[in-house]
C-alpha cells in the first residue's frame, strides 16, 4: 500500500499530505480540549463544534505559504521543526482571533497552549514518521553496501548526509583517532576506536572502508593505511580538501585510494619563483610533451603564463590529445603543436628560430628498459643523439635554457637504456665545458607514479584480473615519486643551475616492490596466495630480472653532492669528458649506429660510459634474426 503511494505523482503526494493535516489538526485540538478537561466532556461546548473543523481553512493556506508541502519526504532535514514551529504558531494566533470575535467563552483558554504543544507533535512528528517510512522502504528497494567511515570530523559527517540520502552504501558506524569522540553518536550512528575495528566488521559486516580526512597530511593517510591493511578490506577516500573547496568534486564522490597514498610523501610546496623564472612571460618548449612526463611538464608549465607554449612530439595522437587538454587547461595560453622528431636537426632548427624559444624541456626518450635493451641502436639514436640535437639546435637558435630530463638509471647503469641517458648528460656537460651560450642543465629523479610503463597500472590490471601479480625478484626496491612533484621540481631545478649542472631530486626511500605488491592487494580487499595462505585470492609471481635490470637503483655516481636552495633538489658534483675527447666517441658510435652494427655500438657505449656494466642478456633483436 505505502509503496503504491509513493509512487503517486507529486502532486498528488502534497494533496495527500494536506488531507492529512487536515485531520490532524482537529484531533490536535480535541486532544487538547479534553486534556484540559481532565477528560470530562464539557457539553456547553456542544454548540461550538464547528470550531474543532475550521483551523484546517487558514493553516493549510499558512503552510502552504512556508513551502511545507514542497519539501521532498526523503530528504527531510532538522529546519522543518522550524517551518512547522512558525506555521502552527501563526495559526494559534488565528484561532485566539476566531475564538474571541465568534464569542466562545466557556473555550478552555489554556487549552488553546496545549493545541500548539499537540499541533506541533502531530504535524512535525507526522513528517518524521513518514521521512523514516520512506527511506526504509527506499532502502528495501535497493540493498546498499554496508560501508564504515574512518574520521567523525565535519567531512566525515558531510558524507555520512550524503551516503544517507543515496542509494549505493549503507554507513554502519563512525572511526576516528580521537578519544574524546568514542561512543558519541551522530544520527543514530556511534563514533568506535580504530582498535575496535576487526570487531566492528564482523558486527556490521561493513565491506567497505571509506576515509573522510581530506584535510590529513599524506604521511597521515600513508599512517592509516598501514593500518588497514592487515583487514583486507577495500578502501576508498574522499578527494583531496583542496578540491572539496574548489567545488570540482563533492563530499560523496569517493575515489580509489592511490598509490600515492600508499607511498607518497608531503610535498613540499614550490617556491613560485622558481616555478616562474623561465617560463612566466617567455616562449617555452617541450619536446617528448605527449608522453607521461612531458605532459605534466605542459600543465605546469601553462599555470605559470608563458607568452607561448610549443608541444614537440612524434606521436600524432599524442600530439593532438595534450594539445586538446591544455585547450581546456588554459585557454588564454597560445599554444603551438609540432609533429617531428628530436633527432631531425633542421626540423628542430627551423621550429626554435620561428618561435623564438626561450627555454627548452628536453622530455623525448625511450625509457622503457626491456624494450631499449633489445633495439639499443634506436635507444642510442633517441636517447643520446636527440639530446644532443636538441641542445646543438636550441644553441644555435640562441635558445637560453635547455633542462634535460634524465634518471636515476643513469648512475652506473646496467642496461642500455640507462646507459644512453648517462650519455646524453655527458654531451650536455661537454657543450658547457665547450662554452655554450645556452645554459644546460639535467635533473634526475627515479620512477614516478603513473608513468606509462610503470609497475602500478599493471599490478591494479593484474589484481582486477584475479592475478598473478608478477615482479621480476623479491628483493627489488625502486624510488618513486608523484609525476605532479617531478614536473614542479625539475622546473624549479632548472632555474637554479648555472651550466653543466646535474640536479638529483630527493626521492625519499626506496620501496620494495614486493610490498608494494602486498599493499594494493591488501587494500583491495584480497588475500595474497602463499604457501602460508593457499587459499588466498591473489598470487605474487617471481619471474627473474630482466636484460640489464638491476635490483637496487641509484641517484648518484659519487658520494659529492650539494644542496640547494630547496629542501629536495640536490647539486650533485660528478665527472664528465672533455669536449673533443667527447666527439671522437660520438663520431665513432654514430657510424656504428648509422651501419647499424648494435655489437659495435655497444662495445662503444661502454667505452664511453666509464661505469657502464653491461648485463650478459642483452641482445639487439635485428641481429639475433638475422642469425
Amino acid at each position: 500500500m505505502l509503496e503504491k503511494l509513493l509512487s503517486f505523482s507529486r502532486h498528488h503526494k502534497m494533496a495527500l499530505l494536506m488531507l492529512l493535516d487536515a485531520l490532524l489538526l482537529p484531533l490536535a485540538m480535541w486532544s487538547a480540549v479534553l486534556l484540559r478537561l481532565g477528560g470530562n466532556w464539557d457539553p456547553k461546548l456542544d454548540p461550538f463544534l464547528w470550531i474543532f473543523a475550521v483551523p484546517p481553512l487558514w493553516v493549510l493556506p499558512i503552510f502552504i505559504k512556508l513551502g511545507l508541502y514542497r519539501a521532498v519526504l526523503k530528504f527531510l532535514d532538522d529546519r522543518i521543526v522550524y517551518t512547522v514551529f512558525v506555521g502552527v504558531s501563526l495559526s494559534v494566533l488565528v484561532l485566539m482571533a476566531v475564538i474571541l470575535m465568534a464569542g466562545i467563552g466557556v473555550f478552555p483558554r489554556t487549552a488553546i497552549i496545549i493545541f500548539w504543544v499537540f499541533a506541533m507533535a502531530y504535524i512535525g512528528g507526522s513528517r518524521f514518521l513518514l521521512r523514516g517510512v520512506v527511506r526504509r522502504i527506499d532502502a528495501l528497494d535497493a540493498p546498499r553496501q554496508p560501508v564504515l567511515i574512518y574520521g567523525a570530523g565535519r567531512a566525515g559527517l558531510q558524507l555520512m548526509a550524503g551516503l544517507l540520502e543515496g542509494r549505493e552504501y549503507r554507513p554502519m558506524a563512525f572511526v576516528d583517532d580521537n578519544p574524546q569522540l568514542w561512543r558519541r553518536t551522530f544520527r543514530g550512528l556511534a563514533v568506535y576506536s580504530p582498535h575496535e575495528l576487526p570487531q566492528l566488521l564482523q558486527d556490521t559486516g561493513a565491506e567497505l572502508i571509506l576515509l573522510a580526512i581530506p584535510s590529513a597530511s599524506r604521511g597521515r593517510h600513508r599512517e592509516i593505511l598501514e593500518k588497514l591493511e592487515p583487514l583486507h578490506v577495500p578502501i576508498k577516500r574522499l578527494p583531496g580538501m583542496a578540491d572539496l573547496v574548489s567545488g570540482e568534486v563533492r563530499v560523496t564522490e569517493l575515489r580509489e585510494v592511490g598509490i600515492d597514498d600508499l607511498l607518497g610523501r608531503d610535498p613540499v610546496p614550490p617556491q613560485p619563483e622558481l616555478l616562474a623564472a623561465n617560463i612566466a612571460g617567455k616562449v617555452v618548449m617541450v619536446t617528448g610533451a605527449g608522453g607521461s612526463i612531458g605532459s605534466e611538464l605542459c600543465r605546469q608549465i601553462v599555470r605559470q603564463k608563458p607568452a607561448r607554449i610549443v608541444l614537440f612530439e612524434a606521436s600524432e595522437y599524442a600530439l593532438y590529445a595534450i594539445d586538446q587538454e591544455l585547450a581546456k587547461l588554459a585557454p588564454a595560453v597560445q599554444r603551438v603543436p609540432f609533429l617531428g622528431s628530436v633527432t631531425d636537426y633542421p626540423r628542430l632548427l627551423a621550429v626554435l628560430q620561428g618561435m623564438r624559444v626561450d627555454t627548452v624541456y628536453h622530455a623525448a626518450a625511450y625509457k622503457h628498459v626491456p624494450m631499449v635493451e633489445h633495439n639499443p641502436v634506436a635507444g642510442i639514436v633517441n636517447n643520446a643523439f636527440g639530446t644532443d640535437t636538441c641542445a646543438r639546435a636550441a644553441e644555435d637558435a640562441g635558445v637560453a635554457t635547455f633542462v634535460l630530463i634524465s634518471t636515476d638509471k643513469a648512475v652506473r647503469p646496467t642496461n642500455v637504456m640507462g646507459a644512453t641517458k648517462r650519455l646524453a648528460e655527458l654531451a650536455l656537460q661537454a657543450r658547457h665545458a665547450a662554452g655554450s651560450r645556452t645554459r644546460c642543465v639535467m635533473v634526475r629523479f627515479g620512477n614516478v607514479l603513473g608513468s606509462s610503463g610503470s609497475v602500478v597500472p599493471l599490478f591494479k590490471q593484474q589484481i582486477a584480473s584475479g592475478g598473478p601479480v608478477t615482479l621480476t625478484h623479491p628483493e627489488i626496491t625502486r624510488y618513486f615519486m608523484t609525476i605532479p612533484e617531478a614536473a614542479q621540481l625539475v622546473i624549479q631545478a632548472g632555474a637554479m643551475g648555472q651550466g653543466g649542472d646535474v640536479f638529483v631530486l630527493d626521492m625519499g626511500e626506496p620501496v620494495r616492490i614486493i610490498d608494494l605488491a602486498r599493499r594494493m592487494i591488501h587494500l583491495s580487499g584480497l588475500q595474497v596466495r602463499d604457501e602460508r595462505n593457499p587459499q588466498g585470492d591473489v598470487e605474487i609471481r617471481c619471474t627473474g630480472l630482466r636484460p640489464g635490470e638491476k635490483l637496487y637503483e641509484e641517484l648518484l655516481i659519487g658520494d659529492n653532492v650539494l644542496p640547494t636552495e630547496h629542501p629536495r633538489i640536490l647539486r650533485a658534483q660528478e665527472y664528465h669528458l672533455a669536449p673533443a675527447e667527447l666527439a671522437q666517441h660520438m663520431a665513432a658510435l654514430r657510424t656504428a649506429c648509422e651501419a647499424l652494427d648494435a655489437a659495435q655500438a655497444f662495445a662503444l657505449l661502454q667505452g664511453v660510459v666509464h661505469e657502464f656494466k653491461a648485463a650478459d642478456a642483452t641482445a639487439d633483436w635485428l641481429v639475433s634474426a638475422r642469425n
